[in-house]
């Protein structure tokens, strides 16, 4: 999981995008896309109690973001849920 949010990382701090940050909407759109599609596949593979263990929000917070990413009890925990 660690491999996935370094590039993530390493992309975001690259001075390099897909679509440039010139272009007022997409420009940062593209960058918005990819975080979404990355953190969404890092949460469900480590599966919705580890993220609950590390969450340090409010319930209301993690409720609306286990919403957004669809992850449910439906998924075992640890399991990849893809």
């Amino acid at each position: 999981m660690r491999v996935p949010l370094s590039l993530l990382l390493v992309y975001l701090a690259f001075p390099l995008d897909l679509v440039p940050d010139v272009i007022p909407v997409p420009g940062y759109a593209d960058d918005a896309i990819i975080v979404t599609a990355v953190l969404c596949s890092v949460m469900r593979r480590a599966g919705i109690d580890a993220v609950r263990k590390h969450w340090p929000g409010t319930d209301d917070g993690f409720a609306a973001l286990i919403r957004i990413t669809g992850l449910d009890r439906t998924t075992p925990s640890g399991g990849t849920g893809l």
